[in-house]
């Protein structure tokens, strides 16, 4: 997922919550209390998001920032965290909930509408203190629309390649491990594997890295710095990468779209087990990821905004009008060729879905794995397996106060 270089985020972090934590929106007098949320989406997404919000009728005030672990963590560190918090994966919650920081949401969207993998549950800690708001479909590759690529492993030149957020983040990068694990060795060792009970120095964790590796190496030393400082949304105003980055491939989810602009029409997609490198692969499972909300606030007017969000209504308007992907079984499936596409392999039980691995795994150790990823960008003929112990030593200290998420991989209902 999308996040900030640390030093920058906490820079920011400071700053927001020095600021008082966003704009607010119409819906009440400055008298009112305002529901308080926080979440990742800026720009054009925060607009569409907040269109969604206005239709309740709920006084709120919404922070939207990349930087949603470090503003969060300001916040609850000053004694004042935001009545609802949607973060992008659910790792970072099971931390909170550890500290009994999270409200039940119990009675405010029914689980029944919502299959595997999109409720998780961490051993010891109660049920019920998450939900996906929004999801996206990994393990697929972008394309022109008339340029459909030959199923069989890419040349690194023929990828879009770019680590650049709002400085190097490594998460493009560590999909491609994930979705290379998954491909590779199944569902059942990656979820051992994103849930801390298999090594990263595993011999299938090895073989997945090594083999991102040697894609990396065919690339000049010029040609992988410029991976690691290319923004991987493509210059600002254009339209993405695929359409201007001198690239025909792109390893992306199902929200690259949105980095397409006018040209979005002309993007389709196909699975990416074959062209992954390594092999050709068949399709083991698709990487997915979501935006989950945790309740901070007791208050009920923030019990009714989840109410609300989570609802078949305002779940089916938010994916008509912003164009997201819902995780509730009850939502009708959105029309277009590209939508369906997406719904299907959302949907389908003939293949199982997990979670994206870095987004359960616990906040320090996602950090050494963008760390590690990087290294491995700017310098691919070193050894992996060293960058790969070092990760290890961040989890061992982590899983001792940390608890183990399960049911991060399943076939959908």
């Amino acid at each position: 997922m999308r996040r900030l270089p640390r030093a920058l985020a906490l820079v920011l972090a400071l700053l927001l919550t020095a600021a008082g934590c966003g704009l607010a929106a119409p819906g009440g007098s400055d008298a009112e209390p305002r529901v308080t949320i926080l979440g990742p989406w800026t720009d054009e997404q925060e607009r569409q998001f907040k269109d969604v919000l206005d239709g309740f009728g709920i006084p709120y005030t919404y922070q939207g920032t990349a930087a949603t672990r470090e503003v969060l963590l300001a916040e609850v560190q000053a004694g004042n965290p935001p009545d609802i918090a949607i973060l992008p994966g659910v790792g970072e919650l099971v931390e909170y909930a550890a500290d009994n920081r999270l409200k039940p949401l119990t009675g405010l969207y029914d689980p029944g509408e919502y299959g595997n993998p999109w409720l998780p549950e961490a051993e010891g800690i109660k049920k019920d203190l998450w939900v996906p708001l929004k999801v996206d479909l990994k393990s697929i590759v972008w394309y022109r629309e008339g340029e459909t690529p030959r199923p069989a492993p890419a040349p690194l030149d023929a990828w879009c390649a770019a680590m650049g957020d709002d400085g190097s983040s490594g998460w493009p990068g560590s999909d491609w491990i994930e979705d290379l694990l998954l491909q590779q060795a199944g569902q059942v060792l990656y979820g051992r594997w994103a849930t801390g009970e298999l090594p990263w120095t595993a011999p299938h964790v090895v073989t997945a890295w090594t083999t991102w590796a040697h894609l990396l190496a065919q690339g000049s030393r010029e040609e992988r710095q410029a991976i690691l400082t290319k923004d991987h949304r493509g210059p600002a105003g254009g339209h993405g990468l695929l359409f201007g980055g001198g690239c025909s491939l792109e390893h992306q989810g199902s929200f690259a779209r949105s980095f397409y602009g006018d040209r979005r029409a002309g993007a389709a997609f196909t699975d990416s087990a074959p062209l992954l490198p390594g092999g050709p692969y068949t399709v083991k499972a698709h990487e997915v990821s979501a935006d989950f909300a945790a309740l901070f606030g007791d208050g009920e007017q923030a019990r009714t905004m989840i109410r609300r969000l989570t609802s078949e209504k305002a779940q089916e308007e938010w994916g008509r009008e912003g164009g997201v992907f819902s995780a509730n079984s009850a939502v009708p499936a959105r029309t277009g060729a590209v939508e369906r596409e997406v719904g299907h392999r959302l949907t389908e039980q003939r293949v199982p879905l997990c979670l994206d691995a870095s987004d359960v795994m616990p906040a320090a150790v996602r950090d050494a794995f963008y760390e590690a990823v990087l290294l491995t960008v700017a310098h691919p003929d070193e050894p992996v397996l060293p960058r790969l112990e070092d990760i290890q030593k961040v989890q061992d200290a982590q899983l001792d106060r940390v608890p183990r998420l399960t049911g991060v991989c399943g076939r959908p209902q």
